[in-house]
């Protein structure tokens, strides 16, 4: 069936990566495909449940759920993904797992730990461990928010590209739920982000500085970002096995076999319903930038990527308290002061575009700060694994039950 190009707007994928766990220890639990087969009754890296569907990728401690195809509206998916949690849930229960929330898992070793998916597509997983050693934490432990929205044609395609490329460096400051790595506080708010705009360093052009390029259209993206991307690694993959459009790990990527623009800079929060405030956020935003609301195509495709990267990577550091100084960036949103923390211009942003039924939980994201910072607090000063593991037994509660992190 030929698959309906949707305008703007008119439709959105999410996709959330949970990691597997030991109920009692807390250690990542390799059985992802011991649950797609017992949903699907045969071994199979996605099976489709209506209006939803569970798929893996990489490794065995990961599970994906995602709309099934587009949306229409945001609304209804924080119920029918915590429907999924707990039919995940009750087949781990079998097993002595469960599903834990947040970016990374916060003491796996991932050179020790890391199992690789050894089914389908196994190919594809074992040239990516090749060219770049997939067993380390910017590959095999980072669970994330995807948001896929579509396009039609070039014009949109470029008005949204941009205005996404505009926003991207501040994502994380809502979003950032990873400030532990290795059983230590890392003083990252998001250290998947951290490790992830890393993990390709070998071919530095797969994930450039996450933060893309300004591109016109399809023809530009397919010879700047793809044609270059696909020229360097062809000596490392000379069959061609990773010669495709997903390769590319850009913080935000181009679709175009589905004609979607795919953002990938957000961590997984411990309940749906935080994902999805997030991601309604992000589309008020971006909504609002292509109006114009407050900046025209022309200064928004304007701003360098290089500044745009360094305002990304303090972010990244300091998720909601990072200091914005940049007054070109600022200017993109016609913020009044000469500076801000980012969750300052997010607060700013929201009152501007308003939220509606999503209002509330931004409203406290806003005012207690991301996920990341939250589990800051709630360790404090006593790095102990125990108060680590008390931290996040809290947070697997949450996910199941559908509520937000407060502290424990």
């Amino acid at each position: 069936m030929e698959r309906r190009t949707l305008s703007l707007f008119a439709g959105y994928g999410i996709e959330l990566e949970y990691m597997i766990v030991d109920r009692v220890s807390g250690s990542v639990l390799p059985v992802a495909d011991r649950i797609l087969a017992q949903e699907a009754g045969e071994i199979t890296n996605e099976v489709e449940r209506g209006a939803t569907a569970w798929s893996n990728e990489l490794v065995l401690h990961l599970i994906e759920l995602k709309t099934n195809g587009p949306a229409a509206t945001l609304a209804s998916l924080p119920g029918l993904f915590l429907q999924d949690v707990r039919a995940v849930n009750a087949i781990l229960d079998d097993l002595g797992g469960c599903l834990m929330p947040t970016a990374m898992h916060p003491w796996m070793d991932p050179g020790r730990e890391t199992v690789l998916w050894p089914h389908d597509d196994r190919e594809i997983y074992n040239t990516y461990d090749r060219i770049f050693s997939c067993r380390g934490h910017g590959w095999s432990n980072l669970q994330s928010m995807h948001i896929n929205l579509p396009f039609a044609g070039d014009a949109e395609f470029e008005t949204l590209h941009t205005a996404i490329r505009a926003l991207l460096p501040v994502m994380p400051a809502i979003a950032a739920s990873s400030p532990l790595m290795e059983g230590e506080l890392t003083g990252f708010m998001d250290t998947r982000l951290e490790t992830y705009r890393l993990n390709a360093r070998r071919i530095p052009s797969v994930t450039g500085q996450v933060v893309p390029e300004y591109v016109k259209n399809r023809k530009d993206y397919e010879a700047l970002i793809l044609g270059t991307m696909y020229e360097d690694i062809a000596s490392h993959d000379p069959g061609g096995i990773l010669r495709h459009e997903w390769l590319n790990s850009r913080g935000a990527i181009a679709r175009f076999d589905r004609s979607t623009l795919e953002i990938r800079v957000l961590d997984t929060q411990e309940t749906p319903h935080a994902d999805l405030a997030i991601a309604a956020a992000i589309v008020a935003v971006l909504k609002a930038l292509l109006l114009p609301r407050w900046s025209p195509l022309q200064q928004q495709a304007a701003l360098a990527t290089e500044s745009l990267a360094a305002v990304f990577l303090d972010v990244i550091r300091d998720g909601d308290m990072a200091v914005l100084r940049s007054r070109e960036y600022l200017d993109l949103f016609r913020f009044p002061d000469r500076d801000c923390r980012a969750g300052e211009l997010w607060e700013y942003l929201m009152d501007d575009c308003g939220q509606g039924e999503w209002a509330p939980l931004i409203q406290r994201i806003c005012r207690d700060g991301c996920l990341a910072r939250r589990i800051t607090r709630a360790i404090g000063g006593d790095s102990r694994r125990s108060r680590i593991e008390e931290t996040y037994r809290v947070l697997c509660r949450c996910l199941e039950q559908g509520e937000l992190f407060e502290g424990i």
